[in-house]
């Protein structure tokens, strides 16, 4: 597998760094398969500069026989270069094997404020690709720790799957059969964890499952003002 995170590409009334993700997911060469794209909610706090709410975004991509990450990388520097806008400060990570370090680097983003130096050395030091591309390269420090989130497995919301479209249309009320062909799978109750395996699920606006356990899964609520077989779709980080 190969782990991929970019932080940082955005700034207010511009595209965000989220709909880079599902760009980078669309344009991979041939011999690289996406599988899937997540926001992971890191350290939000006045002292740290964010456009909204302090989110990097992930890739995992899984690599057929022989092909490598190093491949992907003037792709993916030109990419973000090309989709530069003035005021953003752009980091990238791409990383094959990642280490316990830099998973337990990611999970500190999200409960304190961690230096960019840090970010590099660190990077340096486990043989992560990691670079800024622009403004004060602060994002090195989200992109790092966003592969770390996702190489735990057990982090972040999806926001791009195979098959899915931008905007997607997917709204409303749906059958776990419509949920489960769009990549999503399990549904499970999040107050006791138990799997749905029948009824409806309003999904809101966007279909948004988290990853946890290496898979997609939707977490619900019963709304028990209706019949038992109806819920409601959480949008948990």
């Amino acid at each position: 597998m190969i782990y991929i995170g970019i932080d940082d590409t955005d700034n207010v009334g511009t595209p965000g760094t989220n709909q880079l993700a599902r760009r980078l997911a669309r344009v991979l060469p041939v011999g690289f398969e996406f599988v899937v794209a997540l926001r992971h909610q890191l350290f939000f706090d006045r002292r740290v500069p964010y456009t909204s709410k302090n989110g990097c975004a992930t890739l995992l991509v899984r690599a057929a026989l022989g092909r490598r990450a190093a491949e992907l990388l003037p792709l993916m520097r030109d990419e973000l270069l090309t989709w530069f806008i003035p005021g953003s400060d752009p980091g990238l990570c791409v990383a094959e094997d990642v280490p316990e370090e830099v998973k337990a680097f990611g999970r500190r983003t999200q409960r304190e404020l961690v230096r960019q130096g840090e970010a590099r050395q660190l990077a340096c030091t486990c043989g992560c690709y990691l670079r800024g591309y622009g403004g004060n390269e602060d994002g090195v420090i989200g992109a790092l720790a966003g592969v770390g989130l996702l190489a735990t497995g057990d982090d972040g919301r999806v926001v791009d799957r195979p098959g899915w479209g931008w905007p997607d249309a997917l709204a409303g009320e749906q059958p776990l059969d419509v949920l489960r062909a769009r990549g999503v799978d399990e549904v499970r109750e999040a107050e006791t964890n138990r799997l749905v395996e029948r009824g409806l699920v309003d999904v809101g606006k966007h279909l948004r499952p988290s990853y946890r356990g290496d898979r997609v899964v939707l977490y619900v609520e019963e709304v028990r003002a209706l019949r038992a077989t109806h819920w409601r779709a959480l949008k948990l980080t």
